[in-house]
């Protein structure tokens, strides 16, 4: 009779053992040969934050630059602010102004370099008969200062007792006023009588004053010349007429 109890106690044993892994493995599996660990998940991610079902979201998982490429990028962004913009204060500097160049020439200069009217103590005057045009004489004055000057009209000629200037012709009138560079020379040409002997009041002089004019039109632009006449003298009547200054020898004689 034990037997048979301890027989049947055993039968029933191994059935209960077989009905229990059946329903473990009804509730874990899906029935498609997967396993849903979703509800186990849940209840530990739901336990782990107190019960609050919000996951934190996942951080980056994208690769680092190498600290090598990032170190370098680093370092060119660094250099190029501390080498555009600041010194090695690193306070922002400024460029240096290149120093200011001076530049002469002609009709130029500022302060002691300004040009002036010539005038008789800057220049030097030569008075020679010319043998064509016949009865002519070029004036030929040289800068002899050091700055530029202007010759503005035309010189105005006083010979030996004369008791007024000569006209100038007016076709002769230069474009542009003659200017004088250090050492360089302009021109008129005085014409001192008539070629045929029309002309009235004829006499020789042996002494001549020149004026020059000054930019308003005055005849008080600083001393006047006086250029040495031929020993003879020479001989003028009242057809005496003078040319504008001229910046070119050719140019005085034309008339």
């Amino acid at each position: 009779m034990a037997g048979i109890r301890n027989s049947r106690t055993r039968v029933l044993t191994a059935a209960a053992t077989v009905a229990l892994a059946a329903l473990s493995l009804t509730a874990c599996n899906d029935g498609t040969g997967t396993v849903d660990e979703g509800s186990s998940t849940a209840a530990s991610a739901s336990a782990s934050t107190g019960g609050n079902s919000r996951a934190t979201p996942p951080t980056s998982t994208a690769p680092s630059a190498p600290a090598s490429r990032a170190t370098a990028a680093a370092g060119t962004s660094g250099s190029s602010t501390s080498s555009g913009a600041k010194g090695s204060s690193g306070a922002a500097t400024k460029p240096t102004p290149a120093p200011a160049r001076h530049t002469g020439g002609t009709g130029g200069g500022t302060g002691s370099n300004k040009p002036v009217t010539c005038e008789g103590s800057t220049t030097k005057m030569v008075a020679a008969p010319l043998n064509r045009p016949v009865n002519h004489m070029l004036l030929t004055v040289t800068n002899t200062g050091s700055r530029t000057c202007y010759l503005y009209g035309y010189p105005a000629l006083r010979f030996t007792g004369a008791q007024a200037v000569p006209p100038v012709i007016d076709d002769s009138h230069p474009q542009a006023v003659v200017t004088l560079d250090p050492g360089e020379s302009g021109y008129a040409s005085v014409k001192l009588s008539s070629a045929d002997g029309s002309g009235s009041y004829g006499h020789t002089v042996k002494s001549l004053t020149v004026y020059f004019q000054g930019r308003s039109g005055d005849w008080n632009a600083g001393k006047a010349a006086h250029p040495a006449l031929p020993a003879k003298g020479v001989y003028i009547d009242d057809t005496l007429k003078v040319t504008y200054w001229q910046q070119s020898m050719d140019d005085a004689i034309d008339w």
